[in-house]
């Protein structure tokens, strides 16, 4: 048994020297698809088979001249609206399939606007087959007879193939046939999808005359779209999700109606610097009623949509990539040589790009404008690397290309490199709608016709006679006719030397009839021919013993080799046993880490929805709050015209009351007064009545003077003090109180924000507002309230005695729901300054006052006060 060897396409040759690469330009051609009415207008001709003629519609304005702007354009080749599919496939598609058989790769993509035929060149329509179906037939016609079973070829992970043996071709088979849950190969025995049963007649079959018949070849296809930039496989049987809805977002369904969107694929460079798809399915089919079905599976999920320009519009550009893997015949011409730099992997790569769109004509939203904008900037970025690496090549410049702005180009980029052959068909729509978006599209294609792909270089030839699988076929024949002529098995493998022993025929028996008794002649004749014929049959016997004990001690020899092969292979078991307990054990924390992910997926789309209601309503609000602002200086404006309206009148009625007040102060000292002189009077004359009582025993015979009227002095200084008791009716007068005030909630351990605007003055006062853990700004800002808690601002204003007041209003810092800050104010201090010496414009009037007071005034001893000082006065 002969152990499986993991072979890949042999890296390719360091680059040589410009000068000696050989280069070939990017064969462009065109296809004219007819117009949809015979009374549409057209703008292209065709002038002859390589150019076209463009001219601009009646709607169009005319040129400088006065006339309408014509333009040529020149291809390798222009098929006109006559050409059938097979004229495209003789001349575009079918070099292609003879180099992807002589190990050469290649690369053929359609271009043009939505609805210009793209699809139906690459794909056809029954009785009409595009180019993929006819390149598949081609290549089955002309490798079928020298196909190799399946899965001596088996693709590994990396862009590479693994060649096994027969034998172990076998056990593959055989493990695929008993596992139900794996997918099969599609079959040539089901039956052919009606869509491609008769898209290729018997009489337009083709193959290839030059197949190298002593290598062995198998065909492996996938099938990738790219979707808003996304690389999906078409291939893939997604499993169903329990977690996930099977609506997206806007009521669209997912692509796979019975499982989960699949994810999407990743791009990865392999050992020679190819690209690939991480992860995507490839096929091994043997017919083309296999790669028929294969396609048709994965078109199914291909997405499609209905637009006011193309009524099944592709949203995605396709990829169907056919992969040939071919290895040379042992000597013998019967096994495959287990040879890795023999084996050859080359692929031909069919894309339909999605048509570029205006969306003002498509009339697309949503997620139809969405697709719109992906596919023209894929398309805008193959275009801008065509124009660098044209740019490279005319100019010799070295700018990067830049390939990585699009999954289209990076997958590709090799193909642009020297990997292999680059053809494009560019489809147009001649009627006078898509005249615009056509000329944009003629100018792509022929600045691409610029650009120069190196060749690439042929495969090594293998060092082994040609011809080998015809003598061993001719071999198997002659044997199994001998074989057949003699009675043995047809089937049967012998030992060439007894083989040869066989093939000679034996002396033949000569005539045994006795005639007379005399006859001495027939029976030595006889005796001689049977002696002869028993020396050939011991000859036989001994070769015969011979290659049996050969034989015997051959199987005692592999006897003894299958034991250690078994031992081996017992070991091998145990080791791949506790290999597959790992990989159930790592497959089920993938999945539940998968679940987990999917859960927070269906999360991270409930928030995104959440976030975008409340984004809704803060532009609501905002657009609210701006409504309010303007409102309200419209409101602070009309008030502050009626402050001054009020000022006015204020100031008015306050003169007013003034005189009104001074007037009443005036004569209710004048009553005042004149209580007072009475009642001096009164006291002085019981005072002489004492006096007199007291002192009439001593003097006896003394006369008493009656007292004269007070004199105007002491009168006087009973006024001041009168005029000093009245200032304040209500207030006794008392020695000054300092009375205790509240601490300050600015005087705790919490950070504060200082704001002391730039036109605030300094009043150089003794008490000034001190706040510990304070930041000072001239100007809050957010990076100030963000890191402390309460707020405050110095706040001057001139008070209605025409002093300077300041105001302190404090208030606390929170965080709002928009990630800023905001201050809710709570409390206001106010500090004050008056001066004593300065007459107190505000007077308490005189009406309140009673005679109690007064006389409680009176009663009260004086109390001489010399100080200066003022007691700050709480406003009412």
């Amino acid at each position: 048994m002969q152990r499986p060897g993991k072979f890949r396409t042999p890296r390719r040759p360091g680059p040589k020297k410009a000068s000696n690469i050989e280069k070939d330009p990017v064969g462009v051609y065109c296809r004219i698809r007819p117009l949809g009415a015979e009374d549409e207008e057209c703008c292209i001709e065709m002038i002859s088979s390589s150019t076209i003629q463009l001219h601009a519609p009646d709607g169009l304005k005319a040129n400088r001249n006065g006339e309408y702007k014509e333009t040529q354009y020149s291809f390798k080749k222009v098929f006109g609206i006559n050409t059938t599919q097979m004229e495209l496939f003789e001349d575009v598609a079918k070099p292609l399939i003879e180099d992807l058989i002589h190990c050469k790769n290649g690369l053929l993509f359609t271009y043009g606007v939505t609805g210009s035929g793209k699809t139906f060149t690459m794909t056809g329509s029954p009785g009409e087959g595009g180019l993929l179906p006819r390149s598949l037939d081609m290549l089955f016609n002309s490798i079928g007879p020298f196909q190799a079973k399946r899965f001596v070829f088996r693709p590994d992970e990396k862009n590479g193939m693994e060649i096994q043996s027969q034998v172990d071709a076998l056990l593959e088979r055989q493990k695929r046939d008993s596992q139900q849950s794996v997918p099969k190969t599609p079959s040539s025995r089901h039956k052919v999808d009606p869509e491609f049963a008769d898209m290729i007649s018997s009489e337009e079959a083709c193959k290839s005359e030059n197949v190298d018949e002593d290598c062995c070849y198998s065909v492996f296809v996938s099938y990738i779209e790219i979707y808003n930039n996304y690389i999906y496989d078409l291939l893939e049987d997604a499993p169903l999700d329990p977690i996930r809805p099977k609506w997206l977002g806007g009521g669209t369904p997912v692509r796979n109606n019975e499982g989960i969107p699949p994810q999407s694929k990743i791009l990865r460079e392999d050992q020679n610097h190819n690209m690939y798809v991480a992860g995507c399915t490839e096929v091994e089919v043997k017919s083309t009623e296999e790669a028929f079905e294969v396609f048709w599976k994965g078109q199914k999920k291909r997405r499609i949509a209905n637009t006011q320009l193309n009524r099944e519009s592709s949203r995605s550009h396709s990829v169907f990539t056919v992969k040939l893997a071919q290895a040379p015949l042992d000597a013998d011409g019967d096994h495959i040589l287990q040879d890795k730099n023999q084996v050859n992997v080359s692929q031909l790569c069919l894309v339909d790009l999605a048509g570029s769109e205006r969306t003002n004509r498509t009339r697309a939203e949503g997620s139809r404008l969405r697709e719109a904008g992906n596919i023209n900037q894929s398309l805008m970025t193959l275009r801008t690397c065509m124009e660098v690496l044209r740019e490279n090549q005319m100019c010799g410049t070295n700018k990067m290309v830049p390939y990585r702005d699009s999954k289209v180009t990076h997958l590709f980029k090799n193909y642009f490199d020297g990997e292999g052959k680059v053809r494009m068909i560019v489809c147009v729509n001649p009627k006078a709608d898509d005249y615009e978006e056509t000329m944009l599209v003629m100018r792509f294609a022929e600045m691409t016709q610029e650009v120069e792909v190196a060749r690439p270089v042929d495969r090594p030839i293998c060092g082994l006679a040609a011809g080998r699988r015809h003598r061993n076929q001719a071999f198997r024949d002659e044997l199994s006719r001998r074989l057949e002529e003699r009675g043995g098995p047809s089937n049967a493998v012998d030992d060439p030397l007894l083989v040869n022993q066989l093939i000679e025929s034996l002396p033949a028996l000569p005539p045994c009839e006795l005639v007379d008794p005399a006859d001495d002649q027939t029976l030595p004749r006889l005796i001689e021919v049977l002696e002869r014929r028993h020396r050939i049959r011991q000859m036989m016997t001994e070769q015969f013993n011979k290659t049996a004990n050969t034989l015997n001690s051959m199987l005692q020899q592999f006897d003894s080799q299958l034991n250690a092969k078994e031992t081996f292979l017992h070991d091998q078991q145990s080791k791949l046993s506790e290999k597959d307990k790992v990989i159930v054990n790592q497959r089920t924390e993938m999945e539940r880490l998968e679940k987990k992910s999917k859960t927070l997926e269906y999360k991270i789309d409930i928030l995104q929805k959440t976030t975008d209601m409340y984004e809704q309503d803060k532009r609501s609000l905002q657009q609210e709050l701006e409504t309010r602002e303007q409102r309200l200086q419209r409101e602070l404006s009309e008030r502050r015209r009626m402050e001054h309206r009020m000022q006015g009148m204020v100031t008015d009625t306050r003169l007013k009351w003034e005189k009104e007040c001074e007037r009443r102060v005036n004569a209710k000292q004048l009553e005042m007064q004149n209580k007072l002189w009475v009642k001096d009077e009164k006291l002085k004359q019981l005072k002489a009545i004492v006096t007199e009582s007291s002192s009439g025993g001593g003097s006896g015979g003394c006369t008493t003077e009656r007292p004269e009227k007070p004199e105007r002095p002491a009168r006087e200084r009973d006024h001041n003090i009168t005029q000093k008791r009245s200032a304040s009716p209500s207030r006794p007068t008392a020695p000054p109180v300092h009375p205790m005030h509240r601490r300050s909630h600015s005087a705790g351990g919490e950070k504060w924000v200082d704001h002391k605007p730039p036109s605030n003055l300094d009043l150089d006062t003794f008490m000034q507002p001190i706040i510990p853990n304070a930041i000072k700004v001239s100007t809050p800002n957010e990076k100030a309230l963000s890191k402390c808690q309460r707020y405050v601002l110095r706040h001057q204003e001139l008070a209605s005695d025409g002093e300077i007041e300041t105001k302190l209003i404090k208030g606390n810092v929170f965080k709002t729901r928009g990630g800023g800050q905001a201050v809710q104010f709570t409390d206001v201090e106010t500090l004050k300054q008056e001066c004593p010496t300065a007459p107190s414009r505000k007077r308490r009037s005189g009406s309140g006052e009673g005679p109690a007071q007064i006389e409680d005034i009176e009663n009260r001893a004086p109390v001489a006060s010399s100080s200066h000082g003022y007691q700050k006065r709480r406003k009412p």
